[in-house]
Formats: C-alpha cells, structure tokens, sequence
C-alpha cells in the first residue's frame, strides 16, 4: 500500500511515545516481544532462504533488515553497503528507515544509530512499527481499521463460540480457547473444540500453537507458560501473533468471499433455470390441452334426439363451469410468471428469456384466441342444434297426431266403397245411397287438405334431417296410395249407384200405380228408413269428437301460458342480475386500470390497494355461479332471447375472466415494480416521473407504449437515442409531433432504436409495458453482478489457474451448486490443461448470455 492514514499512524505510534516515558517494558514483556517479533521476521525471511536468532544482534548492520523490508513489501530498496564499518551499518539501517518512513509512517525516538549498537527497546520498537504497517494496518472490516478491525474480525469469528470473549489483546486470551476458536472457525478438522475446557490453559494454548505450526505454517511466536505467568500478557505480541492468524486465513476469507459470490450467481440462475422449466412445462401443457380440446368443440356431428343434444349441452356447461376456469387461471399465472422471470432476468443483468418455439406468450394467445372461437361456435351450434331438433320434434309430433287422425277416418272406408249392396237396394235406398255417397263425397273433399299438410309436413321433416325419415316418408306415402285409391274407389261407386238408380226408375214406372196406392204406407217406410240412415250417417260421431277435442285443447293452451309465464319470470330473473352483474364488472375493469396508473402513494399503497379489490372480487364469485344457474335454467327451458338485458352468459363470463386476469396482471405488474424500485435503488420521485411520462404517451390508455410512442417517451426523458445525423425522429403518429422532435434536434438512429426494443420487447409483441420501460430507464444503476466478477472468483477458487477441477469446485461449493457447475462446464483445453480440468471462463460467460451453456 502506498497511502497511509496520518492520524492512523499517530494512534499506531502513540505507545511509541508512551515508550520513552514510562519504560513499558518490563522482563517479561520484553521476553514475549523477543520471542513473537524473532519468530515474526523469520516467518518472512526464511523466504528469502534466511533466519535470525538474537533480534537485537541479528538486524544491527542493516543487512537483514532491508531484507525483510523487502520481503514484506515486494520491493526493491536502494543497494546495501557491504562495509564491515560502523557507518556502513547506519547507512543501512538508515536506507531501512528511509523506506519505512516513504509509507507514511512517522517513526518516533527510532535512530539508526540505537539499532546499530544494539538497543533492545528501539529496535523491538522499529520492529513493532513494521509489524504495524505491513501486517495489521491493512486490516478492514465494517469500515474499521488496524486494531479495531482485526479486533473486530477476531469477535465475529469467535462470536459462535461458548467460554469465548474476545474484548481486548491481553487478558482475553490467556486461557487461550481464543485462538483454538480462530483455528476450529476456519479448520474445524483441526481441533476437537468440545472437549476443550476453560479451565486449562496450558492445553489450550499449546493444542492452538502447535496446530498452528504444523497446519497453517504460523511459527510458535509466544510460549504458553509466559502468557499463563503474566497478568497481563503483552498487546504487541498476541497482536502479532493473531495478525498472523488473520493473514493465514485470509486466503480462506477470499475463497469464501468468492464462493459467496459465486453461490449468489449460481442460485440466482439455478431460480431463474427452474422459472424457465416451469414456464415451459405450464406452456406445454396449456398448449395440449387446447390441441386435445379444440377438436372436441369442433365436432359438430348433430344428435338425433332432443336429450343427447341437451347431454351435449350439459357437458359443454361443465367444460365451461369446472375445466376451463383452471385452465384461465393457468394461463393468467402463465404471463405472471413469465413477466416475473423477465423482470428478474433484467435485473441480474440476465439475457431475456425466449420459450421454445411455438411456447411464446403470443403463441399461447394465439392458442387461447382459437379455442375461444372455436368455443363460441360450438356454443352457437349447440343452440341452433336444439333449436333445430325442438322444431323436428314439434314436426314430428304433428305428423304423427294428422297421421293417426286420418288413419283412424280412412279406417273401414275402402271396404265401404267395394260393398254391392245397391244390388238388391230398391230405388229409394238406391237414392239414400245415393244421398249418403254425396256427404261421404263432401267429406272426402275435406280431409284432401289433412292429406296435403302430412305431406308438407313429411317433406319439411325430409328437409330438416330428421332422423326418423324413412318411416315419416313410408307412412305418408301408404297415406297418399290409401288416398288415390279412395278417390278411385269412390268414383267407380258413384257410376255404379246412378246406373242402378236409372235402372230402377224405369221399373219404378211399372209399378207407379201400385205405388200411389201403397203412397202413405211407402212415404211412412221412407221417411222411417231415411232418419234411421241419417242418424248413423250423419254428423253424431264427429260432433262428440270435437266435444272432447275443444276441452284438451283448452287444458294445451293453459299449460303453454303457464309455461310461457314461467319462461318470462326466468327472462326476468336473468336479465336483472346481468344488467348489475355486467356493469360492476366494467367499473371494476376501469377502478383497476386507474390505480395501476395514478401515482396516489407508493407503490406498497397500490398493491395493497389492488389487494383490497382482488379480495372484493374474489367475494363476488357467488353471483356469478348464481347467474350460471339461471342461465342454465333459461337453456333447458329452451328459451333463445330475452328483451330485458342486452347482456348474454357469454359476455358475462368473458368479462369475468378478464377481471380475473387483469388484477392477477396488475398486482404482478407493481410487484415486479417494487422488485426494480428495490434492487435499483430508485426514488419514489423518480418512478413518479417515469409512470406521469409513461401515462402521457400511452394515450389510449392499454397499459403498453407501441414502438413510435416509445421512442417519443425515451426522448420527453432526455434520451437521445443513436447518433445517425441521416436518419431524424420524424416517426410520430401525428405531424405536430413529428415536428416538434425534429425542431428539438433530436437525432434517433434506426439502427440504435432497433437495439433498445430487443431489450425491452424481446418476445417481439410490438408493446412496451410499464415494467419493460423502468427496467429499461434504470438499466445502469443496478449492483449488480458480472461474468467478469464471477469469472475473477472462480480464479480465487481455483488458485490463480486459468481452470478449476472437480474436486476444488466439491470442496469450495455447496453440492447441489458444485454439481449444478460439474455438470454445465467444458472441459478445459488450454496448454496448462491438466486431466479433470474444467473451463470456468466460458462458463462465467454463458451464465449472463454471453454465449450457451
């Protein structure tokens, strides 16, 4: 070090002083000195191949002391005089003097001439001011220095350890499970620690001094029996002798200040590694679940009765009511996980994240998009469907009820028609017949339209698909044979009648006088035979048909008003809840959208805020399982519109699920802004500023900035964009605006602004988020860490080699991260290569994307 503390060097020195006055060293300080500060300077000089064995005698022509100067400083000094001459002597150790004062050390009562003739106390002295300098002065922890720090640094090692308190250089360690705790702190394998006991300190000291020797190459600098002899043991000697402690450990300290580092990066992208399986596997299995449930709404192969379609319909309800809410929370969690690795990604100074092909968030929304056409279709069809099989079956009903009708009149009527009985009838039955054929004629004439609408009936069936077509067509074709036949049959019976009544008229004629005698006794038997065949033929029968058709009728109608009445209270009970379910659900929709931009509070003020309202909603679900119910109540009544609400179960569940989402998305969005805020250090002012220009440009109000309006915003913030003087901003939506930025001489190269959307848009969705945006705006003042600290701590580990092996990456690491390392390394192929050597370089790099693991 080059620089030292004035007033550092002022407290080192003030014992120094101290010294002259009050003689300080007593027998048995002097004994301790002698002993730690020999032991201390042979610890450096047999590094030079040397050794001294009386301090006082050894240092007196200079020679050795510009050595060890040397040794402990790395640097040359000025060349020794050879001379066996006193002034010889003082030159040298006046060049050691020279340098020792060129490092800001102020030596006090020190002269060349008193080390030259061998004085005991100057020359512990000027040792003792070495030490100082290039052994403790160095020393820092938590901003303090020298003795406080290496005070400081000997309590936190200790700190764990019972019977240990470390308050002072002296008296704190005579019993000396001080410097056992040092040791066992840093090398456990060293010392069984538990079986150490307070009360001897001679073992004590003698298990740390001897340990310390023989395993972490520190000299025995002080004898245990000097220390347990003396009340006081000397501060100079137990800081020596512990500044070597701290030295030895020291490395120890680096490599754990690495393998800290390194353990931080590492899990760090073990989290962010384990986000981007998750993510994929979410992806992955959303995306089949759609691919196995697009072609199951796609199917529109009809049902042929009313139930199985209304089974159909019954499924699809709880698809809609059980299988597919999951399946929108997973997606909502989806793009909260995927805004959140990108947000982590960002601020561990981390490429971004990019899905697998085809398992992008647009490819997932694209998905989405899909199911939720091929949905609504499916649903459309559905109804249209039942629709269509209400119709048929209504059709259906009515064929059969017309077609039994008839088949029960044209029952008997052809063996009616090929009865003979005019054969043997006199002319008036002949007539009667005759009369009776001519009303059977009117009604023939009366049922051709019956006959008519069966067979427009059986056509629409034929047109509609119905089912049961072959036998509606079957039986309206036996009915139209049945009635051609009739009509034949009753032709051929008029011809016979009247060609009999002629026949009988003539012989009428014969008997004319016989008649008009027997007048009043044949007009008795006519009248008598005409009311009887007037009363079976006439119209008794289908009078009480009608009587009892007009009573059912009655009862038809009275049940299809009450059902009508009970179809109109559903339409009510339906439209009144949607009509204040729908509107809450858009002024919720719009309150969330207000908080995430209004800059009311902080950000904690927001989210908890936002918490509040994911609570109020999360209450509301039980109406909307309510308004289900009575929508499903109003499609098995078949019902199709309802003139009070223009809202439908579609919007009210597409709404619903967006509500969902969206506060889901928001409160992420200001966890994630929290997360930046923290890690980058930034002022509620300065997001404040962010969100108003962010709020400014993002004038319809999505939440998202296009590319144009970005730009616009970076340079309302000062940013100026490339420096290409060719190409002008001039990209605005508007003219006023383009001419504003070219009048401000903003200059926004293509190439540059190209660079900055990779940054902020890398899934390449052509919108900038507000978290994207303050990501992007903090970019550089994050502390964060890079490949080349990373890769600077691996060289620590690996001590100082260009690889690491397999055996130093187990032995410095946690397992699951020395694995995870093991496993992701190339092995390493430079010259200095050794078998089993790993390449922690490369590896370094792709850990920040700087190329692939």
């Amino acid at each position: 070090m080059d620089h030292y503390d004035s007033q550092q060097t002022n407290d080192y020195m003030q014992p120094e002083e101290d010294w002259d006055r009050d003689l300080l060293l007593d027998p048995a300080w002097e004994k301790q000195q002698r002993k730690t500060f020999t032991a201390w300077c042979n610890s450096h000089l047999r590094k030079a191949g040397t050794q001294i064995e009386n301090i006082e005698e050894d240092f007196r022509d200079g020679l050795k002391l510009m050595l060890l100067l040397e040794v402990i400083s790395g640097e040359r000094l000025a060349k020794p005089e050879r001379g066996k001459m006193r002034v010889h002597k003082i030159s040298n150790v006046n060049k050691a003097l020279d340098f020792i004062a060129s490092k800001g050390v102020k030596l006090v009562s020190i002269g060349a001439e008193e080390i030259v003739d061998g004085n005991v106390k100057m020359t512990l002295g000027m040792i003792w001011t070495i030490i100082l300098r290039f052994a403790i002065q160095d020393i820092s922890v938590e901003e303090t220095s020298a003795k406080e720090g290496l005070l400081l640094w000997c309590q936190r090692k200790t700190a764990p350890y019972k019977n240990v308190n470390i308050q002072n250089f002296h008296i704190s360690w005579k019993d000396g499970l001080g410097f056992c705790a040092l040791i066992h702190r840093h090398r456990p394998e060293l010392i069984d620690y538990g079986k150490l006991r307070k009360d001897d300190p001679l073992t004590n000291l003698n298990t740390a001094f001897d340990v310390a020797e023989k395993y972490l190459d520190i000299p025995k600098m002080l004898d245990a029996e000097d220390i347990v002899g003396t009340a006081r043991p000397d501060e100079k000697a137990i800081m020596t002798y512990v500044s070597s402690f701290y030295h030895a450990f020291s490395g120890a300290q680096k490599a754990e200040t690495a393998a800290n580092r390194i353990c931080k990066v590492l899990a760090v992208n073990q989290e962010n590694e384990q986000l981007m399986e998750d993510y994929e596997k979410l992806a992955s299995d959303l995306l089949e679940w759609i691919r196995r449930t697009i072609p199951w709404l796609e199917n529109r192969v009809p049902e042929n009765t009313m139930h199985a379609m209304q089974q159909k319909l019954e499924d699809f309800r709880d698809y809609r009511r059980l299988h597919k809410p999951p399946k929108v929370q997973e997606k909502c969690q989806l793009e909260i996980n995927f805004n959140t690795l990108q947000t982590k990604l960002r601020l561990s100074n981390r490429p971004a994240f990019m899905p697998s092909e085809g398992r992008m968030v647009s490819d997932i929304n694209n998905a989405w998009g899909c199911l939720e056409q091929v949905e609504k279709g499916y649903e459309e069809w559905l109804l249209n469907e039942i629709r269509r099989l209400e119709r048929l079956d209504h059709l259906a009903e009515k064929f059969r009820q017309k077609a039994s009708i008839h088949e029960a009149w044209t029952d008997g009527k052809e063996s009616m028609l090929r009865q003979k009985d005019y054969e043997t009838a006199t002319l008036s039955e002949i007539k009667a017949l005759l009369k009776k054929h001519e009303a059977f004629e009117s009604d023939l004439a009366a049922h051709q339209d019956r006959v008519e609408q069966i067979a427009a009936i059986a056509q629409e069936l034929n047109e509609l698909d119905y089912y049961d077509s072959p036998s509606v067509n079957a039986r309206c074709q036996k009915i139209c044979d049945q009635w051609d036949n009739l009509g034949a049959l009753t032709q051929k019976r008029r011809e016979a009648l009247e060609r009999t009544e002629k026949l009988l008229e003539t012989i009428d004629q014969l008997y004319l006088e016989y008649a008009k005698r027997a007048a009043p006794f044949n007009n008795w038997m006519e009248g008598a035979m005409e009311d009887l065949q007037d009363t079976f033929i006439v119209h008794t029968i289908e009078e009480i048909q009608v009587r009892q058709l007009v009573p059912r009728r009655d009862q038809a109608l009275t049940e299809e008003h009450a059902r009508q009445q009970h179809n109109e209270r559903l339409r009510k009970q339906f439209g009144a809840q949607a009509n204040v379910i729908g509107p809450w659900i858009q002024t919720k929709m719009e309150e969330i959208g207000r908080i995430s931009i209004e800059m009311h509070g902080t950000l904690e003020d927001q989210l908890s805020h936002l918490r509040q309202y994911e609570k109020s909603i999360v209450n509301y679900k039980p109406k909307i399982d309510q308004l289900e119910g009575d929508h499903q109540l109003i499609q098995e009544a078949l019902i199709f519109d309802n003139k009070h609400t223009n809202y439908t179960m579609e919007h009210i569940r597409v709404g619903w699920e967006q509500l969902l989402t969206t506060i889901a998305r928001t409160i992420n969005e200001v966890e994630n802004q929290i997360l930046t805020r923290d890690a980058k250090g930034i002022s509620q002012e300065q997001m404040n500023e962010f969100r108003a220009s962010f709020n400014h440009f993002d004038r319809d109000h999505s939440g998202t900035l296009g590319p144009e309006e970005f730009k616009a915003c970076l340079i309302s913030l000062g940013y100026d964009i490339g420096n290409d003087p060719q190409k002008k901003t001039g990209m605005m939506d508007t003219d006023d605006f383009r001419a504003c930025l070219i009048s401000m001489g903003y200059n926004m190269g293509e190439a540059e602004f190209a660079r900055i959307m990779s940054i902020v848009d890398p899934n390449r969705l052509g919108v900038v988020t507000f978290q994207a945006f303050i990501d992007f705006m903090s970019r550089e003042t994050a502390d964060t860490d890079t490949a080349d600290q990373v890769m600077a701590s691996f060289k620590i580990l690996a001590g100082d080699k260009n690889y690491i092996t397999v055996e130093e990456l187990r032995r410095e690491l946690p397992p699951d991260q020395a694995e995870y390392c093991i496993a992701r390394m190339a092995p390493y192929t430079g010259p200095d290569s050794v078998p089993g050597a790993l390449d922690y370089m490369s590896f370094s790099t792709a850990l920040y994307g700087e190329s692939d693991l």
